[in-house]
């Protein structure tokens, strides 16, 4: 899990005065301390990372190294160089700041939480023959979702609704009966477990940075203890499927000896991490396409054109709407990819300078500044342009270069060589049924035609796919 670094205690704050001097080694990063003792330039990094950070870069190059509440936290942009540094897991650790984390926004305590162990077991589950079962069952589930009677409307019958909550909730649903097999029969149920999870979401910010007032604490804890309630093993559907990710994962956990309150708390973690990014990702898609007129119909006539297809075969051939997905990431994921330096380490860009990273400071990633939005690799990077990714003929571009050299990688939406979300292949499976079903089963439009996507909310960079700070206004009505 990946996300922005947040104020520490005054205990922390004492204990970095005494052991962490501030006189810079050679062939150490630049360091960058801010105008603020000890405080630096947290406040500025939590309000907008990547502001924040794009200006360190024009300030300082593809690396460098600045303070935030007494912690050092070197940022490294350069993206040709990812694989090699971040492969090192004996330097780099990946699990101590998770511990962290899993603590401030789950009240979670895994003492024995492997991210290694956790990929290789989802691994199992989101890939080969059990994918094809996985998203079979994901498609019943929506088609189910998309009736009627479960939307509670009349065919032809116009609907408003916003974007973001129209795709959030369908794919939360979806992913929700899919992966966690419950209130399969009850949409009160499944519609207020995905209420309570919004409102724990919005929130989730500012639980991993410790700034949540009095009042939001409160919100946080409400939604939490409701969703822990709904998400007890028990109550989950495993029975069917005692093989299935859900059911291996809970055998795990008992297993390991953890106790029936600490398996549901766990059970919040698994459920942000499989229903977080989908629905967002989805709402960034159709509203790409319904506020550029060219790319939703290059799409529409691509799905028209598969139609004579099997639905197996539908999402195989679909390089016009892969390019529009890999644009969006392009544009919308943003997480930072954080490691506790756990001895001093040295390391080399891709232009051949050598720096030295030390013990005790934090190492980010962010690939969202290079080289999702690297000029130098993108023209017009703020621009969302739907063929990016598309060459001439019509097939899939994967070369982009930088200063006449090949990029290892135009975009990392799911992570590096060694890092890759497992279950990216489903998510993926998942936003395009989505899109395609909602495009060929219903009429969708903006209520305002002149409309603009919302800006993001400036404070998710750092937490997967970026949300939106509004909505935008839609109508729809299921095609007779």
């Amino acid at each position: 899990m990946c996300v922005l670094y947040a104020l520490t205690t005054c205990r922390n704050h004492l204990l970095s005065l005494i052991v962490k001097p501030e006189t810079r080694r050679r062939n150490e990063p630049p360091l960058d301390k801010g105008m603020i003792p000890w405080l630096g330039h947290a406040l500025e990094f939590g309000k907008d990372a990547a502001k924040f950070l794009t200006r360190m870069k024009q300030k300082h190059g593809d690396i460098f190294t600045v303070r935030a509440a007494g912690q050092y936290i070197t940022v490294l942009l350069d993206s040709n160089c990812y694989d090699a540094v971040l492969s090192d897991v004996v330097s780099l650790d990946q699990t101590g700041y998770a511990q962290v984390l899993m603590k401030r926004i789950f009240s979670l305590n895994l003492p024995n939480h492997n991210p290694e162990s956790e990929k290789k077991r989802a691994e199992m589950h989101f890939q080969g023959s059990a994918l094809t079962q996985l998203c079979s069952s994901m498609q019943n589930n929506l088609q189910h979702l998309v009736t009627p009677s479960e939307m509670g409307l009349k065919v032809s019958e116009w609907k408003k609704d916003g974007l973001f909550h129209f795709c959030y909730s369908l794919l939360f649903k979806t992913g929700y009966l899919t992966v966690f097999g419950a209130e399969k029969n009850n949409s009160a149920a499944l519609a207020e477990i995905y209420e309570e999870f919004r409102r724990f979401d919005k929130l989730l910010p500012k639980l991993a940075r410790t700034t949540e007032n009095k009042e939001e604490k409160q919100i946080a804890s409400s939604a939490r203890e409701k969703l822990w309630k709904w998400l007890t093993p028990s109550r989950l559907d495993r029975k069917p499927e005692r093989q299935s990710w859900l059911g291996n994962y809970v055998q795990h956990l008992q297993d390991e000896g953890i106790d029936a309150e600490t398996q549901r708390r766990a059970m919040l973690l698994q459920l942000w991490v499989t229903q977080g990014n989908s629905g967002p990702t989805a709402f960034w898609v159709l509203g790409y396409l319904l506020t550029h007129p060219e790319a939703l119909r290059a799409v529409t006539e691509e799905i028209q054109g598969g139609k004579h297809l099997r639905p197996e075969e539908k999402q195989k051939n679909t390089p016009v709407f892969d390019s529009v997905l890999s644009e969006t990431l392009r544009l919308t994921a943003a997480a930072l990819i954080t490691r506790e330096v756990k001895q001093d380490k040295k390391i080399c860009l891709s232009n051949g300078q050598e720096y030295q990273l030390r013990r005790g400071d934090r190492l980010c990633v962010f690939p969202f500044i290079s080289p999702q939005m690297d000029p130098q690799i993108h023209q017009q990077p703020e621009m969302f342009q739907f063929d990016r990714f598309l060459n001439a003929d019509g097939t899939e571009k994967k070369d982009f270069f930088k200063e006449g050299l090949r990029v290892k990688y135009p975009s990392v939406p799911w992570g590096t060589k060694d890092n890759l979300c497992p279950g990216r292949q489903f998510a993926i499976s998942a936003i395009k049924e989505l899109v395609f079903t909602i495009l060929t089963r219903f009429d969708l439009e903006l209520c305002d035609k002149n409309a603009k996507l919302p800006l993001v909310d400036p404070t998710r960079y750092g937490f997967g796919i970026l949300q939106p700070a509004g909505d935008l206004e839609i109508r729809y009505r299921i095609r007779s």
